[in-house]
C-alpha cells in the first residue's frame, strides 16, 4: 500500500491505496470519472440531471467495492484546503502521487 493525495475542490486528503493504484493514479481516477461514473448502473446515484456529483471519498468507495475489495484503501490524513489558503504539503507526503478531481 502507498499513500496518495486526492481532492475534489476541497481539502487535500491522504489515502493509503494499493500500489498499482498509486503507481497509476491518474489512469484509475480518469477511469472512475470518465467511464464508471457515466456508464455503470452502480454509479446512478452520482448522476443528478446532467451533472456528476462525487468526491474523493466516492472514488475510494469505488476502489474498495468494485476494483480492490480484498485490498482496502483507507483514509490517513486531511491536509487542509487547496488553493489560496493552501498550506505546504508535509515532507512525509511530498513524493506522493496526487490527483485533483
Amino acid at each position: 500500500m502507498k499513500n496518495v493525495i486526492i481532492s475534489s475542490d476541497g481539502d487535500r486528503m491522504v489515502y493509503s491505496v494499493p500500489d498499482i493504484v498509486a503507481d497509476n493514479l491518474a489512469e484509475y481516477c480518469i477511469a472512475f470519472c470518465d467511464k464508471w461514473l457515466r456508464t455503470s448502473p452502480q454509479a446512478k446515484k452520482y448522476r443528478i440531471k446532467d451533472c456528476l456529483c462525487y468526491n474523493e471519498g466516492d472514488f475510494i468507495e469505488y476502489l474498495n467495492t468494485y476494483i480492490f475489495p480484498r485490498e482496502q484503501s483507507v483514509f490517513i490524513e486531511n491536509l487542509g484546503p487547496m488553493g489560496i489558503d493552501e498550506s505546504q504539503i508535509p515532507e512525509r507526503y511530498q513524493n506522493c502521487p496526487t490527483f485533483n478531481f
